[in-house]
């Protein structure tokens, strides 16, 4: 998102366009949060037409989980199907 040039808002969208979505990377610059952008922003997003269908979105957030539950997004149902794995930083 931008407000002129000044880019204030993003997200990320990772799909195979057939079953499957994953929203990352999301912000809005602390000077415009409270403007309803984010709801904007999340809304485009899970409203774009080459993404209806989806059987299965998935995002991961560390403080923003009511935010989400508005769009109707909850905890896994079946976490223990899901594997992750970390890599150490680069310095």
């Amino acid at each position: 998102m931008y407000k002129s040039k000044q880019q204030v808002g993003f997200a990320r969208v990772t799909t195979d366009y057939s079953t499957f979505a994953y929203i990352a990377d999301v912000f809005v610059l602390k000077p415009f949060r409270g403007q309803g952008l984010g709801t904007w922003l999340i809304e485009t997003i899970i409203s774009y037409p080459e993404l209806q269908g989806l059987r299965r979105w998935l995002l991961i957030t560390k403080d923003a989980q009511n935010f989400y539950r508005l769009f109707g997004f909850t905890e896994l149902k079946n976490s223990d199907r899901f594997l992750e794995k970390w890599y150490l930083k680069c310095k």
